[in-house]
């Protein structure tokens, strides 16, 4: 099969379902997009090549290059989900949402993959709920324990999942939340699923949404950690290779546009309406189509070209750039559009992880943001896009200094 420029594209073989992947994006080389830099450490930096991908037989949407998950979830991973307020909020209401519905019955078992600092945990712990989470990266996960949180510090599979059944008994849910799309080796979590939940649970979890990427022409929400692309239809083919069963979707607004999958066993529940009705939307919209993920790939280049020209143009013009939110996915924004510190002086972060290192690959220094409000920078370049509302709320000094700040999503554009 050749792209619609007549030249052959590179194929690959899905992790979800063995069928043919067809690259339609080429991101060029990359680095790990939440491995902060000292700089004695710039000399031994990872890199590998990010491009993504459909699959034929699935639609499954997946990068073509794998990184080994030792190197992304380490003892320092930065990435808190605490971090954010708005964040915050949304796993407090969705560990009530659980509490009062799939996890109502008579002593309730919540299990979490990927469960970081404990912030949706920490609700269901506080219920007195039995729980546990698995979190690899240890930072994080001691933060979770020292808010109560029961946390084993191992990844998620079929064996791990297997000893926790045979301790605890079987998982009323199983939940996860920026995660599973993490996961290269799907068939070992879903057999982990299948191993550990009882025959009435239900497997809940949430990731970015491909049909919002799209649309949204977000195209940073493809990076080392974010391995799959998710859609309805994806998802329901993948459950189904498993003795699982697409029940029920969600959108949500959280991260720039997610959607929150519910999987129970097969047969045992009546799909939700809408269910279908996210699928249907997807066909009208050709989401999964090699068409339209090219025409994205367009939408993706002209970005680039876009915010490149816009601060080399400010740079002539004697203005000073400066970025906020040193975000994973602000990686690659960075490496594809070449931006570093030439174009971009510095980036402000409330992350304390982060502070005073360099960003991945592009080496932009990283500073505390309590610093922006007395920085008297003309323009700042949002990587924080999804949290655009809060951010703004909280930094209304910079605008009323003069500030203008710089978003790429949907398109380059300025708001002052």
């Amino acid at each position: 099969m050749t792209d619609s420029a007549g030249q052959a594209r590179p194929q690959g073989t899905c992790r979800a379902c063995g069928g043919t992947v067809m690259q339609f994006l080429e991101l060029g080389r990359q680095p790990l997009s939440d491995r902060f830099l000292s700089q004695p450490e710039i000399h031994q930096e990872y890199f590998f090549h990010l491009a993504v991908g459909a699959c034929e037989r699935c639609t499954m949407v997946q990068l073509m290059h794998e990184v080994p998950r030792e190197q992304m979830f380490h003892e320092d991973y930065p990435y808190y989900s605490s971090g954010s307020a708005a964040m915050q909020k949304h796993f407090v209401d969705t560990a009530r949402h659980l509490l009062g519905t799939e996890a109502a019955g008579p002593d309730p078992f919540v299990v979490e993959i990927g469960c970081n600092d404990g912030v949706m945990l920490r609700t269901v712990h506080e219920a007195g709920v039995r729980h546990l989470g698995f979190e690899p990266s240890g930072k994080v996960a001691k933060a979770a324990r020292a808010n109560g949180v029961r946390v084993r510090g191992d990844f998620f599979e079929e064996s791990t999942a297997r000893e926790v059944r045979a301790s605890d008994g079987p998982a009323d849910v199983v939940f996860a939340a920026n995660t599973i799309c993490h996961i290269p080796d799907l068939d070992s979590v879903l057999q982990g699923v299948d191993a550990l939940l009882g025959p009435d649970g239900v497997f809940v979890f949430e990731d970015p949404y491909l049909g919002d990427i799209l649309a949204k022409t977000s195209f940073d929400q493809i990076y080392d950690e974010h391995f799959f692309l998710f859609s309805a239809r994806s998802v329901r083919a993948l459950a189904a290779s498993f003795g699982f069963e697409l029940v029920d979707v969600e959108r949500l607004p959280v991260h720039g546009g997610e959607v929150r999958y519910t999987l129970a066993r097969e047969g045992t529940r009546r799909p939700a309406d809408r269910v279908a009705a996210l699928i249907a939307e997807e066909d009208v919209g050709e989401v999964a189509t090699l068409a339209r993920l090219d025409r994205f790939a367009g939408d993706v280049r002209r970005v680039r070209d876009d915010l490149r020209a816009l601060l080399e143009r400010l740079k002539v013009e004697g203005r000073r750039v400066v970025a906020y939110g040193a975000t994973a996915k602000s990686a690659t924004v960075t490496n594809f559009c070449g931006i570093g510190p030439d174009l971009v002086s510095c980036v402000y972060d409330t992350t304390p992880a982060k502070q005073g290192r360099l960003t991945p690959g592009t080496h932009i220094p990283v500073r505390s943001a309590d610093g922006f409000s007395a920085d008297s920078a003309d323009y700042a370049l949002l990587f924080a896009w999804n949290h655009a509302d809060e951010i703004m709320a909280k930094e209304q000094a910079f605008r009323q200094a003069g500030g203008a700040w710089i978003l790429y999503v949907p398109q380059v554009h300025v708001r002052g």
